[in-house]
């Protein structure tokens, strides 16, 4: 994940689970170790937009919703992608399986979230920092024209701050991105989350 998708993140984050919308640039920087001049980068089209209004000491998060969407729209879930295999075990066997440090990401994450997932699924990710060869010895490769059923993410360290599994933002956010015919289902149930949000 880009440093200024975990910008936007936080802010989003910020908003639905501690309901807080003010910011400063300078917080920013510290908390994430980034530079001033990277915050600001990832404030302009925001700013455009109307989704951050800036006023003289902080900046104010104006639009949850235009937000949202405009990283969805610019999110690459595919370039975080760093192994893919055919594990032949149910789901809920599949994600019992996964390193406990890992974070849920995805379906399994809106499962989670939701308590009930809106539709079947058969595909599970998750972020991780394991070594690559461990990750196959838990779940080996397999033949290149078997469909991918296990999807590992690279995980970005502040990640490590939002807990087990991805948030609610991230997770609809990374759903949007994602083409499976019940991928639909899971962004308008999440959607149906961020009450008046979106409003």
């Amino acid at each position: 994940m880009r440093k200024i998708e975990t910008i936007y993140h936080h802010l989003l984050n910020s908003a639905y689970a501690d309901n807080r919308f003010q910011h400063t640039q300078q917080e920013l920087s510290q908390k994430f170790s980034f530079s001033l001049s990277t915050v600001n980068h990832a404030l302009v089209v925001p700013q455009q937009l109307g989704a951050v209004r800036k006023e003289s000491k902080y900046f104010v998060l104006a639009d949850f919703k235009k937000l949202i969407y405009y990283w969805a729209s610019i999110r690459n879930l595919g370039k975080d992608i760093v192994y893919t295999t055919h594990i032949d075990m149910p789901v809920l066997d599949i994600e019992a399986s996964i390193p406990p440090e890992s974070i849920f990401a995805g379906y399994s994450a809106g499962r989670l979230i939701l308590k009930e997932p809106p539709a079947d699924y058969d595909k599970v990710y998750f972020y991780t920092d394991i070594a690559l060869d461990l990750l196959k010895q838990r779940f080996p490769p397999q033949p290149k024209n078997t469909a991918a059923n296990v999807l590992v993410l690279k995980l970005a360290l502040p990640m490590r701050l939002y807990g087990p599994r991805t948030t609610l933002p991230q997770t609809f956010v990374d759903i949007w991105n994602l083409n499976d015919w019940y991928a639909r289902e899971f962004t308008q149930e999440l959607e149906g989350k961020f009450h008046g949000l979106l409003s």
